[in-house]
């Protein structure tokens, strides 16, 4: 007997097995091949989400329910094959968030890290901890577990954002908290973009202390980050798997900006095509510019900008972009490496 086969059934076998079940035992050998598989095997599929219907929903959901009656008024990204349960992939959350003019989301604070990446509109304002920031569009914003957070809309205009969050890794660990303020908008106690200019400018104060596992900078503008990009792409260095490639990091130590998720910016060039790719992170990419396609698995995916599309862990995917596109990403890259589980395969030679 191999990993990937199961012993014979017979009459004295079965009913062996039903008598240790009344007691809650079950033989590993019955099971050992699902739980302990040679590759990654997972429920999650591939799916792309079309932007405009997405938001011809979001804007019906603002005339049914207020953003303060649902608390957060969000539609659920949910993977096909994960139905039912809020997980884009095995172990993240990922969810199109509408805050209509003049409204308020509540604040708030729980133990699940998340990101906000801004979709559509400009000037609607988040609130971390009494820092407030103002977002536009492409902005990647964090609040940190544990973190007060409240999002308010001044402007004229819808504002939408994808909200990623580690949902599903802290229900494993049995770890979700969550509370209410007493106020729909926390107390601002800094000044606006504080936290940028306290850490952003590979300066650190002279006495800090670390007290979050999270990046102190909670904005990463678009703008700066897209300029990176684009100084990177006149350089020449083209990685044949990702274009050009950037992660988000904590200025503190240089690692992934956020403890759980590990999220990326990366270019593809105009009529760029990558090579085939696949890595044990199932992952979340965001169509920011351009057009193009990804094939995942044989199957392809035609995407346009503001489309979200998920790649199952381990199965191959190449990219290609009609004229410069901009994906950004996020998975759980880092706690996979955390762990030592995380791989890659790189390469023409992988099959489909």
């Amino acid at each position: 007997m191999t990993l990937t086969e199961k012993p014979a059934e017979s009459p004295e076998r079965r009913k062996f097995y039903d008598k240790i079940d009344n007691s809650s035992y079950t033989a590993l050998w019955t099971v050992l091949s699902d739980i302990i598989t040679p590759e990654p095997h997972s429920a999650c599929v591939s799916h792309l989400w079309h932007f405009d219907e997405a938001k011809s929903y979001l804007l019906e959901a603002g005339g049914l329910i207020t953003a303060k009656e649902a608390e957060r008024r969000v539609l659920v990204l949910e993977n096909p094959g994960l139905r039912g349960q809020s997980r884009i992939t095995t172990s993240l959350y990922a969810g199109l968030q509408i805050v209509m003019p003049g409204e308020v989301a509540p604040a708030h604070r729980h133990s699940q890290s998340a990101l906000r990446f801004v979709m559509e509109g400009s000037g609607a304002q988040t609130s971390v901890d009494g820092e407030r920031t103002v977002m536009q569009f492409g902005d990647f914003v964090i609040t940190p577990p544990g973190a007060w957070h409240d999002h308010g809309n001044e402007s004229g205009a819808p504002m939408i954002w994808l909200d990623g969050l580690d949902i599903p890794i802290v229900s494993v660990f049995d770890a979700s908290f969550a509370e209410e303020h007493h106020e729909d908008q926390q107390p601002i106690t800094r000044q606006t973009e504080d936290s940028t200019w306290r850490f952003g400018a590979n300066m650190l104060p002279v006495d800090y202390e670390r007290t979050r596992l999270a990046s102190p900078i909670f904005n990463y503008p678009y703008e700066r980050s897209r300029e990176a990009l684009a100084h990177l792409e006149k350089q020449g260095e083209i990685d044949p798997c990702h274009g050009i490639k950037m992660r988000y990091i904590n200025p503190v130590d240089g690692g992934w900006a956020m403890p759980t998720i590990s999220p990326c910016l990366q270019l593809l060039p105009k009529g760029f095509k990558t090579q085939r790719y696949r890595s044990t992170d199932a992952t979340v990419f965001v169509v920011t510019e351009g057009t193009g396609r990804s094939i995942i698995a044989g199957k392809t995916y035609e995407w346009g900008p503001k489309d979200v599309f998920v790649v199952p862990s381990w199965k191959t995917v190449t990219h290609e972009a009609d004229g410069d596109a901009v994906l950004f990403s996020y998975s759980d890259r880092v706690c996979q490496e955390k762990l030592g589980l995380w791989r890659e395969d790189r390469g023409n030679a992988i099959p489909l």
